[in-house]
């Protein structure tokens, strides 16, 4: 029709491109064309000349483009406790670490989330999971000074609102200052939903409930937040199968292993993800891929925890749909989602398989493979036209990447490259390797700050 206002157009050119989508297409030198936050055309060359409203021309020469990198499982409090319990395994790095967790509140969750975002941005994400479970008395409104953070930054964010309800009282891990009663938690988490939920193509904000893990939650706050989940419409998620000393745990509290355990209670389905599952068998593998339940890998922090090797070649090859995860920063003190890529595929060849894990595998897990996990695979993790524009331009001719001719190994294999540009719905969040929405020095002197408040509490 004539006379319309033409769309708002960002042109990308001359740079490599890999789509990650279904055919794994890629450009030795091509472009991406967004308009008003979506993509609209991707292809071999430079960019069709005659666009209007291009108001932006980006010089990919000597960069890779690929989808904005997906975060399945973190948790951003943990920014303000990194470099703790440093020589311990999960369970007992949890014991040392609750109590001061327990005293966390609204200002200083606040202080982590940018943290932790800050990291995320910087190394190539664009879509973040947070799980937080806790909600210490009087700590404030504690998810929505999260949510104001993420905000604050520029990130595509599903906020999880977690818990936990089984204290040692009740033979589980936390502290019982720590955990929250069972009714209060199910009002607390449709009250999330009710509030910040937003489903909407392009929505910047999803919400998903989450309780912790078998041995911080009870059965029955498992089965009634399913119930929830599935009345308001949203995911779940917790950890499940992380170490072998929560196997133990959940068989001898429930005489079953965790995957069957999820199952009793209504933990399996497209609807659910699980962060970790290290220790599955061939039974617990073929029991998600049937269900479509999901999982975020984690490879540093399992590596950290010393938790194990996570099967994820099996799991791909069932059809699980399997992400990346950066976990929380206690247990990856890095906090980067970029170098995932590089760790799960090294990670993954331990087994002794030098195809255990590929480079364009392990950038599909950081892409395609994150949306799966979150349903989210209709919207973004490609470059496709018709997807929201969540875009990475990585430079890769500098001195650490310009001698390795495949741009995905440089990406993938090489030292994480400078991120030029990075794009949350067509708008620029990184520029040049800097945070566009924030003070970097800011940020990290209020993160610093944080952190000795909360030592000086514990």
């Amino acid at each position: 029709m004539t006379g319309q206002t033409p769309p708002r157009r960002t042109v990308i050119e001359h740079c490599a491109v890999a789509t990650v989508d279904a055919e794994s297409t890629e450009h030795a030198s091509g472009h991406v064309v967004v308009a008003d936050g979506v993509i609209e055309a991707v292809g071999p060359g430079p960019a069709p000349a005659g666009l209007e409203g291009v108001e932006r021309r980006v010089d990919g020469t000597g960069h890779l483009l690929t989808p904005g990198l997906v975060n399945t499982h973190h948790h951003f409090y943990q920014w303000i406790t990194r470099g703790l319990a440093q020589d311990s395994i999960l369970f007992d790095w949890l014991v040392e670490l609750y109590p001061v967790w327990s005293r966390i509140d609204d200002r200083l969750v606040h202080a982590a989330a940018q943290g932790s975002v800050a990291a995320l941005l910087k190394s190539g994400c664009t879509t973040a999971v947070d799980h937080h479970y806790v909600f210490p008395r009087g700590g404030g409104d504690i998810l929505g000074a999260e949510i104001e953070a993420v905000a604050e930054l520029g990130l595509r964010f599903t906020a999880t609102r977690g818990s936990m309800s089984r204290g040692r009282s009740e033979g589980g891990l936390p502290p019982d200052s720590a955990v929250e009663r069972t009714e209060d938690i199910l009002v607390a988490s449709e009250e999330a939903v009710d509030r910040w939920h937003d489903p909407s193509f392009g929505s910047m904000l999803h919400v998903a409930i989450a309780p912790c893990s078998p041995f911080s939650v009870t059965t029955g706050l498992m089965r009634e937040a399913a119930e929830l989940a599935r009345r308001k419409g949203v995911r779940l998620h917790t950890h499940g199968s992380e170490t072998a000393e929560e196997e133990q745990f959940c068989k001898e509290l429930f005489g079953m292993g965790p995957t069957d355990y999820f199952e009793s209670v209504g933990w399996l389905g497209e609807d659910v993800w699980m962060a970790h599952c290290v220790h599955m068998a061939d039974s617990d593998i073929a029991k998600f891929a049937a269900t479509g339940t999901g999982v975020a890998h984690c490879p540093s922090s399992n590596a950290r925890l010393a938790a194990g090797i996570a099967r994820v070649p099996d799991m791909l090859a069932a059809g699980v749909p399997v992400g990346l995860g950066v976990d929380g920063t206690a247990s990856n003190e890095s906090g980067e989602l970029g170098t995932e890529l590089r760790n799960a595929l090294l990670v993954n060849r331990l087994r002794g398989r030098p195809d255990a894990l590929t480079a364009r595998q392990a950038l599909r897990l950081g892409t395609m493979g994150g949306a799966r996990v979150l349903g989210r695979d209709a919207e973004i993790g490609s470059v496709e036209p018709g997807k929201l524009a969540d875009l990475a331009l990585w430079r890769i001719d500098g001195v650490m990447h310009s001698s390795i001719a495949d741009p995905v190994a440089a990406l993938v294999m090489g030292a994480l490259p400078p991120l030029s540009l990075l794009l949350v719905g067509g708008r620029p969040v990184v520029e040049d390797g800097h945070l566009v929405r924030a003070d970097e020095e800011a940020v990290a002197k209020a993160c610093a700050a944080a952190a000795r408040e909360l030592a000086s509490r514990a």
